[in-house]
């Protein structure tokens, strides 16, 4: 049985130009967006992530004579799928990066749909994308609020009520401890690593100021996502 031809006429060089020049720029419309979100996976992979799966595409289409070029699309599907894997991650039995991972695959869809010349299901698509990413978000932060996180670090004078001295000054501000992990540094004081549940409408500064209140607290450090307090502030 002879051997089935996928293989037809290649397009002239303007058009293939054209398919890898609309995959990149729909590509980093999107990345835009995840930049300003200051993602992991930000413009520069987003986009090369789009215009490599165009590529991939193109090449599967009109490189080889007897090749089908669904198995190329399948094979970019499964590759992209680890590469989002590496935007996840757990902490604190919460799954993190599932929206990035989710971004990129969808994203190596634009840019198959922009190799095969489907212009108008690449740009929709993008737009559809763009919406589920800005118009979503904000709708899903007002019906569905989870506390902000922060971790703390702090030196405080070792004493039978440390922890509660610290307890007390987070619930001035509705702010609770997940986690507390206490490192012995002298034979005076502790050293206090505390994963904080911190309401929304509270910022780094308010947290600050609460733990300064605690008694003997000193070198105090917080680490947190900034991008929610500068959304809550307006810039």
């Amino acid at each position: 049985m002879p051997a089935r031809q996928y293989h037809s006429a290649v397009p002239n060089a303007f058009d293939l130009m054209l398919r890898l020049v609309i995959a990149l720029v729909l590509g980093a419309f999107v990345g835009l967006e995840r930049e300003r979100q200051e993602r992991a996976a930000g413009l520069r992979t987003v986009t090369m992530v789009s215009l490599g799966s165009c590529l991939f595409t193109i090449v599967g289409a009109y490189g080889f004579s007897q090749t089908d070029p669904s198995r190329v699309a399948a094979q970019i599907v499964t590759g992209i799928g680890f590469l989002g894997a590496g935007t996840i991650f757990l902490r604190k039995d919460l799954v993190r990066g599932l929206t990035t991972a989710a971004t990129i695959w969808a994203v190596a869809a634009i840019g198959m749909a922009a190799g095969t010349a489907q212009y108008f299901e690449a740009v929709f698509t993008t737009l559809l994308i763009l919406a589920v990413l800005m118009v979503l978000k904000p709708i899903e932060k007002r019906f569905f609020k989870r506390p902000n996180e922060a971790m703390v670090n702090l030196v405080v004078p070792r004493s039978a009520d440390e922890i509660e001295r610290v307890r007390t000054a987070l619930a001035g501000i509705g702010a609770y401890p997940m986690s507390i992990r206490i490192h012995e540094l002298n034979d005076t004081d502790d050293r206090l690593e505390i994963d904080v549940g911190l309401p929304h409408q509270r910022t780094t500064s308010e947290l600050l100021r609460q733990l300064r209140t605690v008694e003997g607290a000193r070198q105090i450090l917080i680490s947190r996502d900034l991008v929610e307090d500068r959304i809550r502030a307006g810039n």
